[in-house]
């Protein structure tokens, strides 16, 4: 039997019966209050405007203090998201508070992907809260929730229609920021009357920051703070949360019923999913298995040919060393012969110079014999 039929059944059983006596569960609602008190409450709010229209101011005014923080330029190459966590304490009750600023917000020339940044990192809060959740050892009773509560989207009191970059952030933040105020935030105090009030002084008048008459701060304030801030941490994780929940584990596979309508338990999906996985990452292995050997298969025969190139040319140069061989074996046969001819003819030429001398003393002394022979 499925769990939803037995919980349905129970449901369907459920009797209402009268008590004796006071038993004492009517203190849960201060056993509640009690455990929240101790364990404190978080507070996350994104401030989202151009650098200068006072974000800081605003925060410092609503909690009542000054947060130190280190001022914004115009020089940014790109948005940038700073996130800053305060340990408030008010009475009784400890408040953490994390104030994320768009740092560079508008100062960019091309400003068509100002947003994505913003839109990102909600969706990046969410996604961490997503997998400390699908942990099998979740520690979210001790896990710092960074998911964004409220967003606050500053607009420049120019007195003209709303830039294109406002209505472009505005629309990718519709489903997490709804109300317009017109507010004011200062942290200095003038006097007015006979009493100190915190107030903007400009060339053409006062502004009173908690006058309902001038500003929508108090009206903010009230519904930020003290009304709707656990109405807005439970909008967070019931609904935006949920909502991004939901669409993340779709886009993982994961569905509450099957292709019949049937009601489908996370561990069948599970086990589909993992089948499915187990079978693609077969198919992906047997792909790369076969595109090993074929890549095998090509070096195989690329390496084949350049060692068939190598015997070519190795061949190649054999044959010409051969030839340059014999061709200087020849030469050095003829430089012998040359060689040895020219010994012979210098031997001769030797002899026929020590033969001259003998030849000519004998003919001289034929013809002194001759003359004498004569007288």
């Amino acid at each position: 039997m499925a769990a939803t039929d037995i919980a349905r059944q129970v449901g369907e059983g459920c009797r209402t019966v009268p008590l004796a006596g006071h038993v004492g569960f009517d203190s849960l609602p201060d056993q509640l209050v009690n455990k929240s008190v101790s364990q404190g409450f978080c507070f996350n709010i994104l401030c989202v405007g151009e650098t200068g229209l006072g974000k800081s101011t605003l925060m410092d005014t609503l909690f009542n203090t000054k947060f130190e923080g280190e001022p914004a330029t115009h020089t940014q190459p790109g948005v940038q998201l700073r996130s800053s966590t305060y340990d408030l304490q008010e009475s009784n009750v400890g408040l953490k508070l994390t104030i994320v600023s768009t740092v560079g917000f508008g100062d960019q020339i091309n400003k068509e992907d100002s947003y994505k940044p913003i839109v990102e990192f909600i969706d990046a809060q969410f996604e961490a809260y997503l997998q400390e959740e699908l942990k099998i050892r979740r520690i979210l009773h001790t896990y710092h929730d960074s998911r964004i509560h409220a967003c606050l989207y500053f607009i420049a009191p120019t007195g003209h229609s709303l830039k294109s970059l406002d209505l472009v952030t505005m629309k990718k933040l519709d489903s997490k920021a709804h109300l317009p105020f017109a507010v004011i935030g200062s942290t200095e105090e003038l006097k007015i009357g006979n009493k100190m009030m915190k107030a903007r002084q400009y060339p053409w008048g006062t502004v009173q920051v908690e006058n309902e008459a001038h500003c929508d701060f108090v009206k903010l304030r009230e519904m930020l703070i003290r009304v709707n801030m656990e109405d807005l941490r439970e909008q967070t994780h019931s609904r935006h949360y949920e909502l991004y929940r939901r669409c993340k584990l779709e886009e993982m596979g994961f569905k509450d019923t099957d292709p019949d309508s049937k009601p489908f338990s996370l561990q069948e999906t599970y086990e589909a999913k993992r089948n499915e996985f187990l079978g693609e990452l077969q198919k992906k292995e047997e792909e790369m298995r076969q595109m090993f050997v074929q890549r095998v298969k090509e070096k195989e025969a690329e390496l084949k040919e350049a060692e068939k190139e190598l015997h070519e040319k190795f061949d190649r140069l054999k044959k010409l060393h051969q030839d340059e061989k014999k061709k200087l074996e020849d030469k050095k046969k003829s430089l012998d012969d040359e060689v040895n001819a020219f010994k012979q003819r210098k031997t001769a030429a030797e002899l026929l110079q020590s033969q001259g001398p003998q030849a000519g003393g004998s003919q001289t002394l034929k013809r002194d014999k001759e003359k004498k022979n004569f007288f």
